[in-house]
């Protein structure tokens, strides 16, 4: 297969005044702690559908020219005529990212950084769901599902479980348990505990009884002795042997019983910069316009290093079928834990960029990789990549679902792709 070498991912994540890069790194809208407060507006009927959200377009032949950088009011482009061969079909969202998608039955779920969209795949319809449909922050970070229920994550407005009876949503906020308003993760455990990522620690609901406060804990590197090593969670992955994995900023994190391990870049995880630094094709570093992310690098000691890198990191998480773990990073590639050691890939190894945003296993137990360069499937040999020369809408990959039919839809920045032909 012919790979696309269009360096167009750092213009797509940064472009937009940084707001794309922000979205996946933390960066909020002020230094201090906000929370929204404002009760929600009462459900409203379904509005019409806007222009952008989620149009299906032709399938997309292998020639489809790469996505052109992203500028502020830019849209993206306009589909190529259909080819019966493609494994490719696209779906616009404007100019939004796509940071997470769930398949559940016949409904996909996108969450993007205006809302939540709910496209049924059988009558092609679809509705949007923001702060006028009851939420308290358009800026989706997570969608999933707690006790039977849809749930997402928010940008500053906190848990929202929706209720399908009526289409309304409730809300869990800070004065309810929560760590923060800024959810990043949700996940129900064999055992009925929910645990919440938020950037303030790590929630844990007993019982998942969300409704008594008194079942809400708050785990953070204060009242962990470090064992939390960042307050900043961005995944949550459920062990084999009922062992939860964290992603931080700090690095990974293992709890079970109440123990606490940890592992860092000087652990072995993410591959070092003088290995990737020309491989890297953010030269904005995120420390320049954020006194948080100038304060990690402090703390990691990588204040000499002025782009967009590092491996402390994780901003995705999966554990494989064989129990081990598979962590994306922040400019140090791809890493693999099997308990006692690691192993990094990068675009050495044929990855196709070494900032990775989403990972996912498919039927067959093989996983996905979503970087800032396009879409790769770890195979026995390396990677097979995909770019929007293969059909991808993007090479910005973001968010990946698995159907049950086995299709992948995979987000990006603009829109969203659906894999059908996972060869």
């Amino acid at each position: 297969m012919k790979l696309n070498t269009a360096t167009v991912a750092a213009a797509a994540l940064i472009a937009l005044g940084g707001v794309a890069l922000g979205f996946y790194l933390g960066t909020r809208p002020g230094t201090q702690q906000t929370m929204a407060t404002a009760p929600a507006p009462a459900p409203v009927a379904p509005a019409a559908p806007s222009a952008t959200a989620l149009p299906r377009v032709a399938a997309v032949p292998a020639a489809h020219p790469p996505v052109p950088a992203a500028t502020s009011g830019a849209a993206p482009p306009s589909a190529a005529a259909p080819d019966a061969n493609a494994g490719f079909t696209h779906f616009r969202v404007g100019n939004r990212n796509v940071k997470r998608i769930m398949a559940d039955g016949r409904y996909v779920w996108v969450g993007t950084s205006g809302g939540v969209i709910r496209y049924d795949t059988e009558s092609d319809n679809y509705r949007l769901f923001d702060i006028r449909s009851g939420l308290l922050a358009n800026g989706i970070f997570h969608i999933g599902k707690l006790q039977g229920k849809v749930v997402v994550g928010t940008y500053g407005g906190g848990l929202a479980i929706h209720n399908d009876q009526d289409e309304s949503w409730k809300i869990y906020n800070i004065p309810d348990g929560l760590g923060d308003a800024f959810i990043y993760d949700a996940l129900e455990m064999d055992n009925g505990d929910i645990w919440i990522a938020t950037w303030s620690g790590a929630n844990r609901v007993r019982g998942g009884k969300l409704d008594d406060r008194s079942q809400w804990d708050l785990f953070t590197v204060a009242n962990t002795d470090g064992g939390l090593p960042n307050d900043w969670v961005y995944g949550l992955a459920k062990g084999r042997n009922g062992e939860l994995w964290m992603a931080t900023e700090g690095g990974l994190t293992w709890f079970k019983d109440g123990e606490w391990r940890n592992w860092q870049h000087e652990d072995g995880l993410g591959a070092p910069y003088e290995q990737v630094k020309d491989q890297i094709q953010f030269q904005n570093d995120p420390a320049e316009f954020s006194r948080h992310h100038a304060r990690q690098k402090t703390e990691m000691g990588l204040q000499r290093v002025d782009i967009a890198y590092n491996p402390n990191y994780i901003v995705s998480l999966q554990v494989d079928n064989d129990g081990t773990v598979w962590a994306g990073t922040w400019g140090g590639g791809l890493a693999h834990f099997d308990g006692e050691k690691w192993k990094n890939y990068t675009v050495a190894d044929g990855l196709p960029a070494n900032h990775v945003f989403a990972l996912k296993l498919d039927q067959q137990g093989r996983l996905w990789i979503g970087t800032s360069k396009g879409l790769a499937r770890r195979t026995d040999d390396g990677f097979k990549v995909y770019t929007t020369a293969d059909g991808l809408f993007s090479e910005n990959v973001f968010s990946l679902a698995r159907a049950a039919d086995g299709t992948f839809w995979v987000g990006s920045f603009g829109g969203v792709a659906r894999l059908t032909r996972l060869d």
